[in-house]
């Protein structure tokens, strides 16, 4: 299928349901579950797996994500790979994906990584041999202007997220269903080991988050940032889902 997910169950907080895993996919880049990633303290995969693996067997305990056009939740899954409309090749995984009956969610996870030092990304695939809709011809001026360096980006991982808006895009399309792209990120005061992370590139990656979101303004995948913080206040407000709010702290500190 064009969905690939990880069994994680041992790795979920004792609040989280664990369902039986699911069979383990064939090996693919950046599946990072799959990864030693995943056991480090500062993981954001540990965070969006134990976050969201708290509704894969009640989806219906999720209420829609503030600020996303999306509806009642109908399913979850953690750790999933969004195919393109072609095999062979790398395909881009998110962190959480969330099905309505009208919308396909997608959310791409992030704590500490915009304020690590950038590894070199670009587009190795022919994204224009593809017909994607003029909807997403915003993306498609991103993408040239990230590939020309015309555009560039020092903390938010763009190419990774116009890869993910083209996985959702032709995932939803296969479904007859609208696409949202919901970058969850922080903006963490202190590294895990309690030194400042630098206010500077605080302010340029909340700076970056804007000027992405203006650029793709109107696309047919719908790109919305979201900040940890205002989703965990989201669950605070909710009775059954309080403990599991603080539960995440407890184990993951301020986020």
């Amino acid at each position: 299928g064009p969905f690939s997910s990880v069994p994680f169950s041992s790795f979920l907080l004792p609040a989280s349901p664990s369902p039986a895993p699911p069979p383990p996919p064939p090996p693919a880049p950046g599946g990072e579950l799959a990864s030693g990633k995943f056991d480090s303290p500062e993981s954001s995969s540990a965070l969006s797996a134990n976050a969201f693996g708290r509704f894969l067997l009640a989806p219906d305990l999720l209420p829609p994500l503030p600020g996303v056009p999306m509806g009642r939740p109908l399913r979850g899954e953690v750790e999933v790979e969004m195919r393109f409309p072609w095999k062979g090749g790398r395909h881009p995984w998110l962190d959480a994906a969330v099905r309505t009956a009208t919308t396909l969610v997608g959310v791409e996870a992030k704590r500490y990584d915009p304020f690590r030092p950038a590894k070199a990304a670009h587009f190795a695939e022919d994204y224009d041999s593809r017909d994607w809709g003029p909807g997403m011809a915003a993306y498609g001026t991103l993408r040239a202007g990230l590939s020309s360096g015309r555009i560039a980006y020092r903390h938010l991982d763009a190419v990774g997220l116009v890869k993910q808006a083209y996985g959702l895009r032709t995932q939803g399309v296969k479904r007859g269903l609208g696409a949202v792209l919901v970058y969850l990120h922080a903006a963490p005061a202190t590294w895990a080991n309690g030194k400042p992370v630098d206010p500077a590139a605080l302010r340029a990656h909340r700076a970056e988050v804007a000027d992405f979101a203006a650029r793709v303004k109107g696309a047919d995948v719908t790109f919305v940032p979201l900040r940890w913080a205002d989703l965990l206040a989201q669950w605070d407000g909710v009775p059954a889902l309080a403990g599991h709010a603080a539960a995440i702290r407890a184990r993951f500190g301020v986020v």
